[in-house]
């Protein structure tokens, strides 16, 4: 009976101008962040059939990258540069270099038990993109705003011309987010569903199209885990410490998080929820985490049956908690 083949784990650390690999406990290499650099990566490790291939999320730096191996038919997890750290230091990577942490990461796709999931296509990446931009311009808005209260003089004058130029950049980019969903049939039908929920507006609509494309196609735990919307626990011994939240994917969180302000008020079967839970002297935050969950939660379930937003159906789920 001929040895069970090894199963082949790879890491890859993204950087500007290369990607340092890591192939199991092999030396690792480099190749450039490149298109002639990511086809020469998938083509040395199409042969050797990896269960996993795992790197961080870089600010985008890997994209093309991720990209290019999934499309080579590359088994491609990007994860959250937190996690992975983490993992190194427990597992005794102290000092950090680039062929370090790939060694580490290689390490990590074989130690974790989730399963690749498909990246979001082209589409959705620029729709991402866009939306990410949205929030950049927001918060400088933001900023600019606060300013104006100590201004005087040509500095008002140029923090408000700079306000006007904001407004008006924010709105092309809605315009443009508009477009691309209503110019998909596929995006256009879920976005009609998930606007059909009280408390959903275009903004978090938009982010979860483009930052939670899975939604429909999970568990309503899995969606929570996602967004970073599951309660973790924090026991020991005879302690019980308050449930909290964290990790997931924090940009769709926090647009939940405001959503769940509005969909407090407008929403009759989360305001019920809220209700309930304020009556029971939960914290404001603990009901308004619940409402934004509460909210995801909906939205999951309208999109996997494909229907329009069902008050009975709604208040069941939220009555779930």
């Amino acid at each position: 009976m001929e040895p069970a083949t090894p199963e082949v784990f790879v890491g890859i650390d993204v950087s500007k101008a290369r990607l340092d690999v890591a192939i199991g406990d092999e030396p690792p290499f480099a190749v450039d962040n490149d298109p002639a650099g990511h086809a020469a990566l998938a083509g040395r490790l199409a042969p050797r059939r990896p269960r996993r291939v795992v790197m961080e999320a870089t600010g985008g730096l890997e994209a093309a990258a991720a990209a290019a191996l999934a499309a080579a038919g590359l088994p491609v997890m990007v994860v959250n540069p937190r996690q992975a750290r983490d993992f190194a230091k427990a597992m005794g990577y102290l000092a950090k270099t680039d062929a370090i942490d790939a060694k580490a990461l290689a390490h990590f796709a074989a130690a974790i038990k989730a399963e690749p999931r498909p990246l979001p296509d082209e589409a959705a990446r620029g729709l991402d993109a866009l939306l990410d931009r949205r929030r950049q311009l927001v918060g400088m808005r933001t900023m600019e705003e606060n300013r104006k209260a100590t201004a005087r003089g040509r500095v008002l004058r140029d923090l408000e011309a700079h306000l006007r130029w904001l407004g008006e950049h924010i709105e092309e980019i809605d315009r443009e987010l508009d477009e691309r969903i209503r110019s998909s049939p596929a995006w256009r039908e879920r976005d009609d569903l998930l606007r059909g929920i009280p408390g959903v507006g275009p903004v978090l609509s938009r982010t979860l199209l483009a930052g939670l494309p899975e939604l429909g196609t999970i568990s309503h735990r899995r969606a929570a885990a996602l967004a970073g919307l599951a309660p973790l626990a924090d026991d020991s011994g005879r302690r019980s410490g308050p449930r909290r939240i964290a990790g997931g994917r924090g940009q769709v969180r926090a647009v939940l998080y405001m959503a769940a302000l509005s969909a407090r008020r407008f929403n009759p079967a989360l305001r019920a929820l809220a209700d309930r839970l304020e009556a029971a002297g939960k914290r404001p935050k603990v009901i308004l985490v619940a409402v934004a969950r509460k909210l995801l939660v909906i939205a999951n379930a309208i999109l996997k049956a494909g229907k329009p937003w069902d008050p009975e159906i709604a208040a069941k789920l939220a009555q779930n908690t």
